[in-house]
């Protein structure tokens, strides 16, 4: 894995909490600044959206979406990616294009990293 990942449920909290969020049709999106140099990412994927293939499926490719773009993205936020009910039926490409949006609507990407 090439990415920090968040592991503790105070992080998690904080960013609950205190961060800045954007709601997408397969997922929800909260940033926050952190006050180390590099960003932090978490996954959520609910017991809701079904057993475990079909959670670790949703997490993979949303994992796979944030390290494909993790360049684009301003360094110094902590993000947590959680899965809506509508992502296990969406294609990657759907994910994706959600993920960029939700990132463009919060101005998190870099200068020049807008290819749409």
């Amino acid at each position: 894995m090439q990415f920090t990942t968040l592991k503790k449920n105070s992080d998690f909290r904080r960013l609950y909490a205190k961060g800045r969020r954007i709601v997408m049709p397969t997922m929800v999106i909260y940033l926050h600044r952190n006050r180390c140099g590099e960003s932090r990412v978490g996954f959520t994927v609910s017991t809701r959206l079904g057993h475990a293939v079909v959670r670790n499926r949703v997490r993979r490719r949303l994992r796979e979406i944030y390290r494909l773009h993790k360049a684009e993205l301003r360094p110094g936020l902590d993000m947590v990616v959680v899965a809506r009910s509508r992502s296990v039926d969406a294609a990657y490409r759907s994910l994706e294009r959600d993920f960029l949006s939700g990132c463009r609507k919060l101005s998190i990407l870099r200068e020049g990293a807008e290819k749409e």
